[in-house]
């Protein structure tokens, strides 16, 4: 992979111009930014897009712009026999199409392959694009190979891969996002720790992390500030400090054990999933250089105000924040950070009221006008890690799609059912192609688009694959 980085950095070096386009969500927005400060330090200009899809008409639409370079980050993988003709790389970890490269040993072959295909994914190599690498991070790897000087764009890597859920159940970044990690802590821009690794440490006050939790819900405790105040309490936890409300990272160790315990102790009495204690604590990423006690502090928190400007299409505002601005992009940003978590809790309102169907090897539900199409995956996966649902079976879920005319499809899983085989980019990619749509994505998360009306037999697909990949 770093033999290929460098035949792309090179590419990339030889243009006067390159137009960045990048997928809207907080993998896509580092990328797009890892990407700019790339090119910028190369002197070279750039221009930037995001998009939500790259379907035919985009790709059209970018063909007839005659580009002299574009660099697709955190997409094209899944199009290259579509970008025929378009004078491009790719820096991506989505399963690509066309055929797989030569054995890696044969290092011969390989630097022929690269020069008939300018791009660099993880699946071409062996390893799992899910996992062990993001779209920022392969696009790390290229700007790296451009310059040394980019190694501190290792932090916004990190933060992509964080983003897209890369994290192993203990919270810990493996495979090449480790060795990512290892640059990002040789420049001093992150920092490593164990810790718990509930939202809102930096940003929040301790009741207030309590009670937005959702990644283990805390039975008794998640939704109800009061008792959350009264846990910590009971638990002989000072709310205040000199008439500062206390943040986690204000606490001393001995008072996060008590509360740790405390809600181990909470979770298995009320008989969630023995997983739900165990995700509590792991391994989290913090970034010295930023303010603490802001939301920028740590990885999962910086990630999750990217998403929300991605998800209203704002993906500029969140690259603005990621090469540096802490003033007006900033507050821009968590304006759409407030109005995306005020959307999820009506999403989540609307999905207990209709609740969540079940079949034999699948749940689903569907959020027609309700629920927005970019947010509809988000959606679905707190419904699944909520605790309220069945996690032995993966989740489905639908929204309707009006601006790309039909209905958008996300999928969720859980490890467990991938090491039994499941695989959901498989599934979405066969079950919307037999209907006329198109979907693909990562075997533990994945999208598609379908026509509109065709769910029932879309769900019926599904149910076959799902029975002959775990059978």
């Amino acid at each position: 992979m770093k033999e290929k980085a460098r035949l792309i950095s090179d590419i990339i070096l030889s243009k006067k111009r390159v137009h960045i386009v990048s997928h809207i969500d907080a993998d896509g927005i580092t990328s797009a930014s890892i990407a700019y400060r790339a090119l910028e330090r190369a002197g070279k200009e750039q221009t930037v897009e995001f998009i939500k899809q790259l379907d035919e008409s985009k790709i059209q639409d970018i063909r007839e712009q005659n580009h002299e370079m574009v660099w697709f980050t955190d997409l094209g993988s899944g199009q290259l026999s579509s970008l025929k003709g378009v004078n491009c790389v790719i820096t991506d970890h989505h399963e690509p199409d066309g055929d797989a490269p030569p054995s890696s040993g044969d290092r011969e072959n390989i630097l022929s392959y690269c020069n008939t295909i300018n791009e660099l994914n993880p699946h071409r190599y062996g390893l799992d694009g899910a996992k062990e690498i993001s779209g920022a991070g392969t696009t790390y790897l290229v700007a790296r190979a451009m310059s040394e000087e980019n190694k501190d764009l290792s932090k916004l890597a990190i933060i992509g891969a964080v983003g897209d859920l890369q994290t192993s159940e203990d919270g810990r970044l493996v495979g090449e996002n480790r060795q990512i990690l290892e640059d990002s802590i040789e420049e001093g821009v992150v920092e490593k720790r164990i810790d718990t690794t509930l939202y809102g440490l930096a940003s929040r006050p301790i009741q207030k992390v309590l009670e937005y939790a959702s990644d283990p819900v805390l039975p008794g405790l998640t939704g109800d500030e009061s008792n959350c105040v009264n846990f910590l309490v009971k638990n002989d936890i000072p709310l205040k400090k000199n008439d500062d409300w206390r943040n986690w990272h204000d606490l001393l160790k001995e008072e996060k054990r008590t509360i740790l315990s405390e809600l181990v102790k909470r979770i298995l009495k009320k008989g969630y999933p023995s997983e739900n204690a165990r995700s509590l604590i792991g391994e989290i990423y913090i970034f010295p250089g930023e303010e603490k006690g802001t939301m920028l502090y740590q990885a999962k928190e910086f990630s999750t105000l990217l998403n929300s400007c991605g998800r209203y299409e704002k993906g500029k505002i969140g690259m603005k924040v990621c090469l540096g601005d802490r003033d007006e992009y900033l507050e821009k940003a968590k304006k759409l950070l407030l109005g995306h978590q005020r959307t999820l809790v009506d999403c989540l309102d609307y999905v207990e009221s209709i609740g969540v169907e079940e079949r034999e090897y699948f749940q689903f539900f569907h959020g027609e006008d309700r629920i927005p199409d970019t947010v509809i995956g988000t959606v679905a996966g707190m419904v699944l890690g909520s605790g309220e649902i069945d996690r032995k079976l993966p989740i489905f879920a639908f929204a309707n799609s009006h601006e790309r005319d039909g209905i958008k499809v996300s999928s969720r899983g859980t490890k467990q059912l991938v090491d039994k085989g499941l695989d959901l980019s498989d599934v979405m990619s066969d079950c919307a192609k037999e209907l006329g749509g198109e979907g693909g994505g990562h075997d533990i998360a994945a999208g598609a688009l379908i026509p509109e009306g065709r769910e029932e037999e879309f769900l019926d697909l599904v149910g076959k694959k799902i029975q002959s990949q775990m059978d």
